[in-house]
């Protein structure tokens, strides 16, 4: 069964394309709307439980198939800033080139996103 959407895909999109023309200006809730958004569409890309996805204080998930994490401290874990995590789920940042820049915190044999993104392409990024 897929995830249940908590947030709007329009509203998502919308904060996520506002962020994007200025992300310096963006407020907190349109960045939260928009990593939660991104958040969602990567569950549904990556549907799972073994790795936990982090972007704090906005929002977590499990994605990618495997062992299921259950209690405790997940043995694959992917954690950083809102603002490292819309540019990586937009293209604007390769996924080694975040992780090269310090700015993707990754433990784990499955802690690798990289197949999953980018998740969108804005129409101003190139293709």
């Amino acid at each position: 069964m897929p995830p249940r959407r908590r947030i709007d895909p329009a509203a998502g999109r919308a904060a996520l394309v506002q962020w994007h023309a200025e992300p310096a200006a963006a407020d907190r809730a349109t960045t939260a709307t928009a990593v939660r958004y991104t958040l969602e569409e990567l569950s549904l890309q990556a549907p799972g439980h073994s790795v936990e996805v982090r972007v704090p204080p906005f929002g977590a998930v499990q994605v990618i198939e495997g062992p299921r994490h259950k209690r405790g401290t997940p043995t694959n874990v992917v954690e950083m800033q809102a603002d490292s995590w819309l540019r990586i789920a937009t293209g604007a940042i390769s996924w080694a080139d975040a992780e090269g820049e310090g700015l993707v915190r990754a433990s784990g044999q499955r802690a690798d996103l990289s197949p999953y993104l980018p998740l969108l392409r804005l129409a101003d990024d190139p293709a």
